[in-house]
């Protein structure tokens, strides 16, 4: 098949590139940079089934190639990121969307969606369903990041009804794993680089907020199975294993070895106390669930950072 990919570069969509490329499909990836790595796919430049477009996707865009599936991973991510650039993240949520749904009806390609968590907000419900309509601020911090993908998704389910667009929306729980950037921010890579640059790990409030981590082979997997169904609404993907922050920060301090020692800073605003899939659907529609164990990702995915920092 004829895959595009916008955000290809980034964290999620370069391990997406490499599985499509190893099976044989063409992958167009198109990404600008602004958080995704050229490095992340140096591996792909010399293929001939590979092709990098650097372009902003919130603008338009228009492909000559046969496209089969769009995927839409372009998105500023981590709170680090979205909040030095919330234009740019309501951008790619929303304009980013609307190009790609263009592209998918234009080609007549499947569409898939990569949704978030945070659509659920700081949540009322736990562990949170695909039916919980969430608790967000609309006007937060965070809001540049929650609410272009909750707009995100009403944009997908307008042009499934109104174009008839085969659509597929994935509601993406923490992930974690290689080609993640040292300094986006987020908890486990965090965690991973202060510990072995021996420097303090920071733990917002008291650390007795939970996440739940998933790694990125099993989310991997679980899209493409996703886009192998006829299952049209939002599907939750994450492990529901739920783990307190300050275990985490422990955790990985053993696991490096680290000196390092823990320092507490202020909950930021908005910052959800409580985040854990229920993945009950994924089980049962897609025969999905996760396998890699935290400490075994946790493991692969320090030794990526080790390469990654020359340590």
């Amino acid at each position: 098949m004829n895959i595009l990919i916008s955000g290809g570069c980034g964290f999620i969509g370069s391990h997406l590139c490499k599985k499509f490329i190893e099976r044989g499909d063409f992958v167009l990836c198109v990404d600008n940079f602004i958080t995704g790595s050229q490095e992340n796919v140096s591996e792909l430049l010399t293929s001939p089934k590979f092709k990098l477009l650097v372009h902003d996707i919130s603008l338009p865009l228009y492909i000559r190639e046969e496209i089969n599936w769009v995927f839409h991973f372009a998105s500023i991510a981590s709170p680090k990121h979205y909040l030095a650039y919330p234009i740019k993240t309501l951008k790619s949520g929303l304009l980013g969307t609307h190009n790609c749904l263009g592209i998918a009806r234009d080609k007549g390609a499947k569409f898939f969606l990569a949704s978030t968590s945070e659509v659920y907000g700081d949540p009322l419900v736990h562990p949170q369903p695909e039916e919980y309509y969430g608790n967000v601020s609309i006007t937060g911090p965070r809001s540049c990041y929650d609410e272009s993908k909750r707009a995100a998704e009403s944009l997908v389910y307008a042009y499934m009804r109104q174009h008839n667009i085969n659509v597929r929306v994935s509601r993406i729980f923490n992930t974690y794993g290689p080609n993640m950037l040292p300094d986006d921010g987020r908890v486990i890579s965090s965690f991973i680089v202060s510990a072995l640059k021996e420097e303090d790990l920071t733990v917002y409030g008291d650390g007795l907020q939970t996440r739940s981590f998933c790694y990125i082979d099993d989310l991997v997997r679980g899209i493409i199975m996703l886009m192998d169904t006829d299952y049209q609404l939002p599907l939750n993907i994450g492990n529901p294993e739920e783990y307190r922050i300050i275990d985490l920060a422990n955790k990985i301090i053993e696991l490096t070895g680290s000196k390092s020692k823990i320092k507490f800073l202020p909950l930021p605003q908005d910052d959800p106390k409580k985040r854990k899939p229920d993945i009950r659907k994924a089980e049962k529609i897609l025969g999905w669930s996760p396998i890699v164990k935290l400490e075994e990702g946790l493991v692969k995915t320090i030794e990526y950072f080790k390469k990654k920092l020359n340590l």
